[in-house]
């Protein structure tokens, strides 16, 4: 197939799964410890044991949020395309191959990395119900993906509180077809510096599929209720704005620990990085490396490892554009966020543009297409 432009990054979330696929497929030990569905006065939404919400079926982004017309430009600009009027009409677009396609081709995309269920785990607040409810959810995604192999690029999800059974897990997603791994990260998590992690390094090494770190809250849904009414907006547009930034721990734990050193094979994706604030923390681990940390076992400056091994990815970052030649073209990859609500979806060719009018054609093509393409073995 010819590859004109591919998303690194775009998603499936949990309320748009099958209502029934977490209970319908659990061992009965487990069922009624999975996400499950009930109606509401909003219509019906998805929940758990732990009594948190996982949003609206067929809701706005990871949440499942009510659409209120108005309030976010880039809903505003999906719900123009039907999307959700669709879904009350029983048509899953993000959920349905042919149809997720169709909304992919509208926006000028040949193929799509899809990342899972982000932040369910941690909201089941359940580890051995999470796990379970991962495997169903890989071998639900392992199926979707396998009649477009060239087009949907699954990534099977790993629990984070078990690194023994998300090896496993790893092991059993990439025989079923899935292409790379994502670890489920939360703040309550070790960081990466932590010696439990590394049965999951060498267990990526061995079987030479990426593996993806997604960004995540810094807060736990407990914190997260405390906010007074009168400030949640300015609390979500605290959270918003600098979430990216939590991943400057997952990049300089993993490099400070040699784990790049030691498993040369081992390749990793940033999902939803940006790539503006990149630059300064390699430069920062550069100096300090140089500095009074030539101990760590490292062989070449941190940011070396960064370009031999490691990938970002973003929608619109026009910040990021100007600092290609600092970052190395070759570690960026585009995404269009399909289908969130800071994503560009279904005007990516126009943000594209914009971000990148002062920028060679080839390496444009590199970043929105060649890049990924090679990454998941699809050029």
């Amino acid at each position: 197939m010819k590859y004109n432009r591919i998303s690194a990054d775009s998603h499936i979330d949990m309320p748009w799964l099958p209502n029934d696929l977490f209970t319908s497929n659990a061992t009965p030990a487990m069922k009624e410890r999975m996400p499950h569905v009930v109606d509401s006065p909003d219509g019906p939404h998805w929940t758990s044991k732990s009594g948190f919400s996982y949003g609206l079926v067929c809701g706005v982004g990871p949440s499942g949020q009510k659409h209120v017309p108005g309030q976010n430009h880039r809903v505003d600009k999906m719900a123009e395309t039907g999307l959700y009027e669709d879904a009350k009409r029983g048509m899953r677009r993000c959920t349905t191959a042919e149809l997720r396609i169709k909304d992919a081709e509208r926006d000028g995309v040949d193929a799509e990395v899809i990342f899972g269920i982000l932040g369910a785990a941690t909201r089941l607040n359940d580890q051995e119900a999470a796990a379970e409810m991962f495997r169903i959810y890989n071998d639900w995604l392992a199926d979707f993906c396998k009649p477009y192999p060239d087009r949907l690029i699954g990534l099977a999800c790993l629990p984070y509180g078990d690194v023994e059974g998300a090896c496993a897990e790893a092991r059993r997603a990439v025989k079923l077809g899935l292409r790379g791994i994502e670890l489920s990260c939360s703040w309550d998590m070790e960081p990466m510096w932590h010696p439990m992690w590394e049965p999951l390094w060498q267990t990526m090494n061995e079987l030479d599929v990426p593996l993806h770190f997604h960004t995540f809250p810094s807060q736990s849904p407990a914190e997260r209720a405390r906010t007074p009414k009168e400030r949640q907006r300015a609390a979500m547009f605290t959270r918003v704005s600098g979430f990216q930034l939590n991943l400057s721990n997952i990049i300089a734990g993993i490099i400070g620990a040699a784990v790049l050193e030691r498993y040369p094979k081992l390749r990793i994706s940033f999902g939803e990085s940006g790539i503006g604030w990149i630059p300064y923390v390699l430069d920062r681990m550069d100096f300090e490396w140089e500095d009074r940390f030539r101990d760590l076992g490292l062989k070449m400056k941190p940011s070396d490892y960064w370009k031999r091994q490691c990938k970002a990815t973003f929608q619109f970052d026009p910040v990021g554009a100007k600092l290609i030649h600092e970052l190395g073209e070759e570690t960026l990859m585009w995404g269009s966020d399909y289908p969130h609500t800071d994503g560009v979806w279904p005007e990516s060719s126009k943000y594209i543009t914009e971000m990148f009018r002062e920028i060679r054609p080839e390496t444009v093509r590199k970043i929105t297409c060649e890049n990924a393409g090679k990454f998941y073995g699809l050029m």
